[in-house]
């Protein structure tokens, strides 16, 4: 078991707790995390780009000019790419895919692993109650500068709460996400992981079954 400290919104230390080592003790294997997050951020890309081609463009039925006698060169159509207004040559469409897999096993593992890597660097800070009687920015800024708190956080709740919710609204660097949708992506992408104690009930709920 792995002991980690507990601490209260005030910063003060609130008694300790121990995290199986099958969950939050496995070490990192850096191919196996880069391959969950390109495909994490890959599967998660909206396809938005989506030109279209020769013969979706409207109009341009007719022969612009006669073949000959024009002095001009010969044209078919003014929907061809080379016309102003024309479709465009291999463009891109709403048809692209993607999408990587990666299995199940694989994915969680990954996300293990940078889970204990958060431990490992002591960038997981566990606290007893994360819950806020009123929505207030001052005050979820009071509790991260108790907590020591710099950089990219990301919040993990085991439960919503929309007083928490709406009290990071108006700050840049926190980042909320439910203890049960954890991803490679968002503990990458954020330098210290702040979880309530449900959280780690939440994720040992989960994941305790998961072998090293």
């Amino acid at each position: 078991m792995i002991k980690v400290k507990v601490y209260n919104k005030e910063g003060n230390e609130a008694g300790d707790m121990e995290l199986p080592e099958e969950i939050f003790g496995l070490a990192l294997n850096d191919d196996l995390v880069h391959q969950a997050y390109i495909a994490h951020i890959s599967n998660s890309r909206q396809v938005l780009a989506d030109t279209k081609d020769k013969g979706e463009i409207r109009g341009g039925g007719k022969k612009p000019w006669k073949q000959k006698g024009t002095g001009r060169a010969r044209h078919g159509s003014s929907r061809s790419p080379i016309w102003k207004g024309g479709g465009v040559t291999f463009g891109p469409t709403s048809e692209r895919n993607f999408n990587k897999r990666i299995n199940k096993k694989m994915k969680t593992k990954a996300m293990l692993m940078v889970l204990s890597s958060k431990v490992k660097d002591n960038e997981l800070i566990v606290i007893d109650d994360f819950k806020f009687e009123k929505i207030s920015t001052k005050l979820m800024n009071n509790t991260l500068k108790n907590l020591k708190i710099t950089g990219k956080t990301l919040l993990s709740l085991d439960k919503k709460d929309e007083n928490v919710l709406k009290s990071i609204d108006n700050i840049s660097n926190v980042n909320i996400i439910a203890s049960d949708s954890l991803n490679v992506s968002d503990l990458l992408r954020n330098k210290t992981l702040i979880i309530n104690k449900g959280g780690i009930e939440k994720i040992k709920s989960m994941f305790i079954n998961v072998k090293k």
